[in-house]
């Protein structure tokens, strides 16, 4: 009898892609390292450095001994205890240090959540754009994403009559990020009330994704779902970090919030996965925690102009649709009206086509929509100097002009 080939990689872990926002920026980069002037719209990534308190901690915590060792799994007790105050200063929401595990960035947080949750074939609603992310960790914990498709003209917000209408017996989770990550968009405290109860008489879980809470414009507030909706704290997980607000996004802190009993499984599984994230990162996001936001401010109001200014130059470009972000530093405006249209002697009939047009012709990058569930559309940060937005945008302006 032959030997059966066996395959080299497993259908778990080959079905998974590559990050695009992570390819289009190391694309990016690998061109400018090469002489190419290139301007990278694609990570979301904030271009300030991260604050000297919040560094100086770090440094000092590299002097203690007691950080060149093994340290509790779940998290420094200084840091459980720092991000439970945090989240009553900043959520008004009540938990207690047992109810947080500290993970290796806001990705470990989203995984860990649905491989303590899922269980093969469970199903888990997801607006739609969404994060490149998301279906990819939902996948590898055996689950089943369920897009719940929005687009630009409801301001990419998803409703109780949509999720309904998707909800089936499997479904076990709603996936819900607010502000969001591709377009933008900020929830109504109403809407998140209503979308909160529904999941509460629905019965299901809800993974709510907080990593952008404190970055809002035009007066709008991010709600916390379990605060709005008390009902649904012991239904609901919150997945957090440092990286956005504190401009961390090397350190890789992040943190789920959840029930005792949710949490304890997740610790259980990062003590095998990972053990403990790294002692240094966790003593800077001690000192990022405790300290005031005003740096957080200032770069809270630098997006603000940023993103002013990209909402403008985009919707003076003929076939493109911009709506106004109210939250994170993303613009996801439809390019709809450029497919099928001769730009250069290229005819691109997809977003991904017309992104790789834009970095062919005139170097810059940007990630399609087809990353995020959303064909037709271009994600764009703001998180870069306001001099390489301007350019490449002007660039983009003059080729699609």
């Amino acid at each position: 009898m032959a030997d059966r080939v066996l395959p080299r990689i497993s259908s778990r872990v080959a079905a998974i892609s590559e990050s695009a926002t992570l390819a289009v920026d190391a694309k990016a980069k690998a061109l400018k390292a090469a002489g190419r002037d290139v301007i990278g719209f694609g990570a979301g990534e904030p271009d300030f450095p991260t604050p000297d308190p919040i560094v100086a901690a770090a440094v000092a915590a590299c002097r203690d001994p007691r950080m060149h060792h093994y340290t509790p799994a779940g998290g420094l007790p200084e840091l459980r205890e720092a991000i439970a105050a945090k989240t009553a200063r900043d959520s008004s929401y009540a938990v207690t240090a047992s109810q947080v595990l500290v993970t290796n960035g806001g990705k470990q947080a989203v995984y860990e959540a649905f491989a303590t949750l899922l269980d093969p074939g469970d199903e888990v609603l997801l607006p739609a754009p969404y994060w490149t992310t998301y279906p990819e960790a939902i996948k590898l914990a055996g689950g089943v994403p369920v897009p719940v498709e929005t687009d630009d003209s409801t301001g990419y917000l998803a409703s109780v009559e949509q999720l309904e209408a998707a909800r089936t017996e499997r479904t076990k989770v709603l996936l819900f990020c607010s502000p969001s990550n591709p377009t933008g968009a900020v929830y109504p405290t109403a809407a998140v009330e209503a979308i909160g109860r529904w999941a509460v008489e629905a019965g299901i879980w809800v993974l709510t994704d907080e990593i952008y809470e404190h970055l809002v414009y035009d007066g709008v507030s991010a709600a916390s779902m379990p605060v709005v909706v008390p009902d649904l704290a012991d239904r609901c997980v919150v997945v957090n970090g440092v990286a956005k607000t504190y401009a961390m996004t090397g350190w890789r802190v992040g943190w789920m919030i959840g029930p005792d009993d949710v949490v304890k499984a997740a610790t259980n599984l990062q003590s095998h996965a990972t053990s403990n994230v790294s002692n240094v990162a966790q003593a800077a996001a001690v000192a990022a925690l405790r300290g005031d936001l005003s740096a957080v401010e200032h770069m809270r109001e630098a997006f603000d102009r940023r993103r002013r200014t990209m909402v403008r130059m985009l919707q003076e470009i003929p076939g493109v649709e911009c709506p106004e972000p109210l939250g994170a530093f993303y613009c996801f405006p439809s390019v709809r009206g450029l497919l099928g249209a001769t730009i250069r002697g290229r005819t691109p009939q997809s977003s991904t086509e017309l992104a790789e047009l834009l970095l062919d012709e005139v170097e810059v990058a940007v990630v399609p929509g087809e990353a995020f569930g959303a064909p037709g559309y271009l994600r764009l940060s703001y998180a870069l100097g306001d001099e390489d937005l301007a350019e490449g945008l002007g660039r983009i302006a003059k080729l699609l002009s």
